[in-house]
């Protein structure tokens, strides 16, 4: 490639990623998820569009599984302890026995009514079975569902996918119909390893960032995603699941008070984003509109199956054990949504060659499309109509550690050193400048805010908030204090130089 051509690549990317991000508003207000316009974005620079031409499905799979861990490690990083610790067991069901039972009614539903052999439709089952989180919340955001249900959706849409892959990975295998019970030692292995890494490099890596005194602020929010990122590589490479591994270290590194946890989080909304994006361009790219108008009714007549039957029988055996009320589990059965996760696992009996592997891939495509156009902006009616919506209602608060935005203001550290002119003053001799204020000292282990006739210590961090027109002129203020002592004004320092 040239480097005008390089140039070219760059701008129509910049480009797509904008009309895409402007065109998200336009989807929110209609309730439906950001993956429908990124997909079109990619149709539309594809073959029958502006005419790039990508088909390699096998790079499409290496590349949308890293996009998945991207989205996974975001996912858990954002995710709340408190509000999903209460629904492991019942998501942990949902993720396990509800695949189950949703792989072998929608093969069974693939095999009768669109003449699928077994193989195939299994596959078919398989890459269908999971729901994807972003797709889910991003439809759910504002509705106010009790934390009995957003918990339950949150955590199995976050562990479901392991299970998913390595049903994909067997059904696609070129040697045929895997055996049962070598089958169900892979996915005891694969969870169990995967989740054991995920765990330890969690809060390992918790562990670890507590005692490291990074050099920037910055640095932080990428050795986090680097820990999970390597949680999902060493599973990996150890044959285990990587996407626990990933989920499970983010979800523990995520809650685990870690320094700088808004950059953290504002770090992992952006790459998240920019995953799905790509993720859904590239994938838009590999469709071919012409195939997909032949795979309208299979997708039709699958999702149905899977929506109105496999979904809905997959929640009612999941949940015996716990009480959920019947409209509960209707919202939840509704609430399955299929975003980017059946389309990136789709690409796996293609690129492992599996026979009829672009028609079912082509079916998935429709499937999905279809049915988040039709679940995505009735689900706000369906949890209104089954009475379980509370727009009005805060259901708790949120508490977190984030950059003064409200007020555009910055928190100030000073540390107060042996020898430093600050070491004995008293607050009301700091004299700040008007707007400044004091709002903490950190003194050993000990966090207060000190009155007016308070002395600072060596060794002291003393808080300071200030806006940024007033930022150099309090650095000044407190650097001539270092230098002179109360006396600064008296002996003409400034601070300046």
């Amino acid at each position: 490639m040239t480097l005008p051509q390089l140039y070219l690549v760059v701008l129509i990317g910049c480009v797509t990623v904008l009309l895409s991000i402007a065109a998200l508003r336009a989807t929110q207000r209609l309730g439906l998820p950001a993956l429908l316009v990124f997909l079109g974005a990619g149709l539309v620079l594809g073959q029958d569009g502006v005419g790039i031409t990508f088909g390699d499905f096998e790079l499409a799979q290496a590349l949308g599984t890293f996009a998945l861990a991207l989205i996974l490690i975001e996912g858990g990083l954002a995710t709340r302890w408190q509000a999903i610790h209460r629904q492991l067991a019942p998501a942990g069901m949902l993720a396990t026995v509800g695949i189950g039972v949703s792989v072998a009614v929608t093969a069974v539903g693939a095999h009768f009514l669109l003449g699928f052999d077994w193989q195939l439709s299994l596959a078919m089952g398989a890459v269908v079975a999971s729901t994807d989180a972003a797709a889910v919340f991003s439809v759910l955001r504002g509705i106010g569902l009790p934390k009995r249900l957003s918990g339950t959706l949150e955590a199995e849409s976050g562990f479901n996918d392991a299970p998913a892959v390595i049903l994909v990975l067997a059904f696609s295998a070129a040697e045929g119909m895997p055996d049962p019970m070598h089958l169900l030692g892979d996915l005891v292995w694969e969870l169990a390893a995967g989740s054991a890494i995920g765990v330890a490099v969690g809060f390992g890596g918790a562990w670890l960032l507590r005692r490291l005194a990074l050099p920037a602020s910055g640095l932080y929010p990428l050795a986090v995603f680097s820990l999970g990122l390597a949680a999902f590589a060493a599973a990996g490479a150890l044959h285990a699941s990587g996407f626990i591994a990933a989920y499970l270290a983010a979800l523990i590194l995520g809650n685990s008070h870690l320094p700088h946890r808004a950059a953290t989080q504002s770090f992992a909304t952006g790459l998240g984003w920019m995953a799905q994006l790509g993720m859904f361009v590239m994938l838009g790219l590999l469709a071919s509109p012409s195939n997909l108008l032949q795979a309208i009714v299979p997708g039709l007549v699958l999702g149905v199956v899977l929506t109105l039957v496999a979904r809905p029988l997959a929640v009612w055996v999941s949940l015996l054990p716990f009480k959920f009320r019947p409209r509960e589990q209707v919202l939840l059965s509704w609430a399955g949504l299929r975003g980017a996760i059946p389309i990136v696992l789709a690409t796996i009996p293609h690129a492992a060659h599996l026979p009829g592997a672009q028609q079912l891939w082509d079916i998935v495509f429709v499937l999905v499309v279809v049915f988040t156009l039709l679940q995505g902006p009735t689900l706000p009616w369906v949890a209104r109509r089954l009475g379980l919506a509370h727009e009005a209602v805060v259901q708790e608060v949120d508490i977190e550690t984030a950059p003064l935005d409200a007020v555009d203001g910055e928190v100030l550290t000073v540390t107060v050193q042996k020898a430093s002119g600050l070491a004995g003053i008293r607050i009301f001799e700091l004299r700040l400048p008007e707007g400044s204020a004091i709002a903490g000292i950190v003194r050993g282990q000990r966090l207060f805010v000190p009155a007016k006739a308070d002395r600072l210590r060596s060794g002291d961090q003393l808080l300071i908030v200030a806006t940024p027109a007033l930022r150099e002129a309090t650095e000044q203020r407190l650097t001539a204090l270092a230098r002179a002592g109360r006396l600064a004004r008296w002996l003409g320092e400034t601070g300046k130089d």
